[in-house]
């Protein structure tokens, strides 16, 4: 049997939403940042890339993104270059990394390649970082698992001392220190955020004073219980609290109710989410269904969460063809449209 999704209002919003990117008068919420991740990463050709990142741009979307992932057999280790690829195909999208893993890298390399992606693109770079959380992959690259948040957080720091016009130097002798050229269009650095799962590491990126980008897989309440830890180590810190709060979410939109059901059995059939509390379905992690139940959900994220970013992430089973991966990438920008 198929998991129903809680309750959908069959009305649709009306005509005289405001236009995308505007939050009405009265919402008392900011615009709302409409992103997504390529929804095909079989072809990671930079044709069948920029090929979807011009369809997103042309729908209205305003940011896409990829993440890094190693050894495995659709592995992406090198998202910058990829967004690369992106940014001569495009003219305005933004391009964002949901996971450039700073503790695989050396921090002057690191600061020089996010700038030439940064200028490349004309200043439209989002840069998403995180430490890495699988050992072997660490074990690999000799990063010692137990060190990999003081790593990260030295690295981050390099860079943006850097990027700053600081002479830094990897080994504290001021003999070695070199400032890195070119300079980041954005001043003083790209937009950063921190993806973080365990208590740990939503901790440091509360002391930071950076946004945190949450896992697509963990349920409302989980977020819930996250982002009031990210904002008790900011409080504790002293540090100002984020106003960029981002969101990874499934998400697929439909008017067909036989292509909604069809994608949720595809759903239970296919995904295992380890992240979910007991009670927790299908519903807790995804935003699947017809126009006015999606508006109403992203809604619901808005107020419980203040959820300023929405990034749309791809659908992981496999069944559904590109004409309906298409469909639902263009209706949720129209969706959306008046938030």
């Amino acid at each position: 049997m198929v998991d129903k999704p809680k309750e959908q209002n069959s009305v649709e919003g009306t005509a005289s939403s405001p236009e995308h990117g505007q939050a009405s008068p009265d919402s008392g919420l900011t615009p709302l940042h409409l992103g997504l991740t390529p929804w095909n990463f079989h072809d990671m050709s930079a044709a069948s890339l920029c090929d979807q990142a011009q369809f997103a741009e042309a729908q209205g979307y305003q940011s896409i993104w990829v993440p890094e992932n190693h050894f495995g057999p659709q592995a992406i280790p090198d998202p910058l270059m990829l967004l690369a690829s992106i940014a001569g195909a495009t003219q305005s999208i933004r391009l964002g990394t949901t996971s450039f893993l700073l503790t695989l890298r050396n921090p002057l390399q690191a600061a020089e390649q996010v700038v030439v992606l940064d200028r490349l693109s004309g200043g439209r770079l989002m840069l998403g970082v995180g430490r890495g959380y699988a050992p072997e992959m660490l074990r690999a690259y000799h990063v010692p698992v137990a060190q990999k948040r003081k790593i990260f957080a030295w690295t981050l720091d390099l860079m943006k001392r850097a990027w700053m016009g600081e002479a830094i130097t990897l080994d504290e002798n001021p003999d070695n220190a070199v400032e890195v050229h070119p300079r980041p269009i954005q001043q003083p650095h790209p937009p950063i955020w921190v993806a973080a799962f365990g208590p740990k590491a939503l901790a440091q990126a509360g002391r930071l004073g950076l946004p945190y980008l949450s896992s697509p897989m963990e349920s409302m309440s989980t977020l819930e219980q996250n982002y009031a830890q990210h904002r008790f180590a900011a409080e504790e810190e002293g540090v100002a609290k984020p106003s960029d709060v981002p969101l990874m979410r499934t998400v697929f939109v439909s008017k067909e109710v036989r292509q909604i059901e069809k994608l949720r059995q595809l759903m239970l059939e296919q995904s295992e989410n380890s992240r979910l509390g007991e009670g927790e379905t299908l519903d807790d992690w995804t935003i699947i269904g017809e126009p006015s139940y999606v508006r109403e959900r992203v809604d619901e994220y808005r107020q419980r969460l203040g959820m300023t970013h929405l990034i749309a992430t791809r659908i992981r089973v496999a069944g559904l063809e590109e004409v309906e991966l298409r469909g639902s990438v263009a209706l949720l920008a129209e969706t959306l449209g008046g938030l």
